[in-house]
């Protein structure tokens, strides 16, 4: 059913303020910006190897001004949502409402870049709480228009999303809808002693889905925590990013065999960022 992360989703207070720290963190410029009256929003988009990445904010009133809203107002900016791609969009959606889930009907979306007036359309399908369990996520379509992107990066700029985190109180049901209904690749179930956590690996579209399992007594849950980019070089990355003024560690190797990694400590609007080079 899902064939690929399509794009994260960043909500932010100040767009203009998201698109210069973010320009910062990526080393490139955003590749489109645009409001959606109908949404209450704004955004800009930066493009990469294996998905988009949307900086949010809201910007009026509408269903995304007020999710912009209420996350902000309760966690603070940060990493709020996950767009996914179905290899067959219309068979997932009748199949799903076949299995008995409450399924809203087909939402259409569309966008008018501000700089170039090129326009893109899309058509979204909104998950149930069943399937997000506390994440904002769906499964989108884009009918018209495509992003620019680059025929290549420089090695110290990021490439691509690496992994996303996700938190989980409910392993086993997390593997029964990622894996049993999405049919997404579980690629290593593991018991972490050090962490005294379960982990999980799901990969899809050449990206890993990191998911670690914090059992408590509440009812099963979800929540996007971090984002891990890949460089081509890591060394030339830390030096950009320190001579722009932002925050790192020291280079280290990963957890991974044949990684280096270091974290980013600023300009994020509150997303725990790791960059990542495989060596």
């Amino acid at each position: 059913m899902i064939s690929a992360i399509d794009h994260l989703i960043i909500a932010v207070k100040d767009i203009n303020d998201a698109k210069l720290n973010y320009r910062k963190i990526f080393g490139m410029n955003p590749v489109w910006s645009s409001e959606n009256k109908d949404f209450g929003t704004i955004n800009v988009i930066f493009n990469f190897k294996n998905m988009y990445c949307e900086l949010l904010a809201a910007n009026g009133d509408g269903l995304g001004a007020t999710l912009i809203n209420n996350h902000i107002e309760k966690n603070g900016e940060g990493l709020i949502g996950v767009a996914f791609k179905s290899n067959n969009f219309e068979e997932s959606f009748s199949k799903l409402k076949e299995s008995g889930y409450y399924l809203k009907e087909l939402s259409k979306g569309e966008e008018i870049d501000n700089k170039t007036k090129k326009i893109r359309k899309w058509k979204n399908l909104f998950l149930p709480p069943e399937l997000t369990r506390g994440i904002f996520s769906f499964i989108i379509e884009h009918s018209k228009g495509k992003l620019p992107s680059f025929d290549k990066y420089p090695k110290a700029t990021i490439n691509k999303l690496d992994h996303i985190v996700i938190n989980t109180n409910d392993s086993n049901g997390f593997i029964n809808i990622y894996r049993d209904i999405f049919n997404i690749r579980l690629a290593l179930d593991k018991i972490i002693e050090q962490w005294k956590s379960r982990i999980l690996f799901f990969r899809v579209n050449k990206t890993t889905i990191e998911v670690i399992e914090r059992k408590n007594e509440d009812d099963p849950h979800d929540s996007l925590w971090g984002l891990a980019w890949e460089v081509e070089s890591i060394h030339e990355a830390h030096k950009r990013l320190v001579s722009q003024g932002v925050k790192l560690t020291s280079i280290k190797e990963g957890l991974k065999e044949n990684t280096l990694v270091a974290t980013i400590k600023s300009n994020t609007h509150n997303v725990p960022t790791l960059l990542i080079e495989h060596t």
